[in-house]
């Protein structure tokens, strides 16, 4: 793909990922049990508010969908991130460990420490944070290298995973009440949620555009980044630091949802090339955009049941990865 056809491709990305958010905003507030036509939900935001409907949109689905916006844009954003630093485009918050240690905060708060439930949302924010910072240590040597991270990730990955069956098998009679959080999911989100993650998430999208350089630079590897300039050791740090930032928001509010940090920024990649100064935006509304919708669909297709949208991207990111390491597998 030449340079021409990368910036019409850019161009149209621009233009097309915002009324994709769009559209699944109007998707997620409009169809459900009770499906609300756009006429109605326009009037209900905009104007009126009939007693039923308006309780629907209001205080049921709109919160819903603007935390599943957040999600899907802070896991997006945090892919993103850790695949430019690491340059692997299979590294993903939740496949190298951060998403586990909120998961872990999450399942120690829920069986063992049920009374300070109210505390869950900030002790799976810390668990994420905690992780990372446990991962970068392991990974130290002089330095570390994304290679040595992504070891590292993987193997407190499975540390985590452990503690938390561990934990579940021993108070199996209290199981109920975590398994929802372990599969991932919007339900029940509400305004409180939604104010609880908004600060974070704004403030670490926002941080995460002042990466764009240094995540550009780190592209070209440690030696070149350091002839350029940057101090490829600490940049890395504080990019890896912003991507657990990023992910625990966004563990916090909705559990463990997997593979929208790895399938929207490598679909991005593909269609439009490695320049952050695209590829980050674009794919902080694509993730947006996709969590909306996977929502929708699995709260709507399966009637009468809702399903955890973790579960549904779940079957859609598996086969994805297993076909890009496949691909990876051929092209090396």
């Amino acid at each position: 793909m030449n340079k021409k056809q990368r910036n019409k491709r850019r161009i149209l990305a621009l233009i097309l990922t915002p009324l994709l958010v769009l559209l699944a905003c109007i998707y997620g507030l409009t169809y459900g049990s009770v499906p609300i036509s756009p006429g109605e939900v326009w009037s209900i935001l905009f104007g009126g508010r009939p007693e039923t409907t308006g309780l629907i949109i209001m205080d049921l689905r709109l919160p819903r969908v603007l935390t599943g916006l957040l999600v899907g844009a802070c896991l997006a954003a945090s892919g993103a991130l850790l695949q430019g630093v690491m340059r692997n485009p299979l590294a993903d918050p939740g496949i190298i460990g951060i998403s586990s240690g909120g998961g872990l905060a999450a399942v120690i708060t829920m069986i063992l420490l049920p009374q300070y439930s109210y505390l869950l949302p900030a002790g799976a924010f810390i668990g994420a944070f905690l992780a990372a910072i446990v991962i970068y240590a392991l990974a130290w040597d002089d330095g570390a290298s994304p290679m040595r991270i992504v070891l590292a990730g993987v193997a407190v990955n499975a540390l985590l995973g452990a503690a938390m069956n561990g934990i579940m098998v021993t108070f199996s009679d209290r199981v109920q009440a975590v398994l929802p959080w372990l599969s991932g999911g919007l339900a029940g989100r509400s305004w409180h949620h939604l104010s609880f993650a908004a600060p974070y998430a704004i403030g670490g999208l926002a941080l995460s555009l002042l990466a764009i350089k240094p995540a550009n630079l780190l592209l070209l590897g440690d030696d070149s980044a350091r002839l350029l300039g940057l101090r490829a050791e600490p940049a890395r740090f504080l990019i890896v630091m912003l991507a657990a930032l990023l992910a625990g928001t966004a563990v916090s509010v909705a559990g463990l949802i997997g593979f929208v940090g790895l399938i929207v920024p490598h679909a991005v990649r593909l269609l439009i090339g490695d320049d952050y100064r695209f590829l980050l935006p674009i794919s902080i509304l694509g993730g947006g955009a996709l969590v909306v919708i996977a929502d929708a669909a699995a709260r709507t297709w399966f009637d009468p049941i809702e399903l955890p949208v973790g579960i549904l991207l779940a079957a859609v990111g598996a086969p994805f990865f297993l076909i890009l390491l496949r691909r990876r597998r051929l092209t090396s």
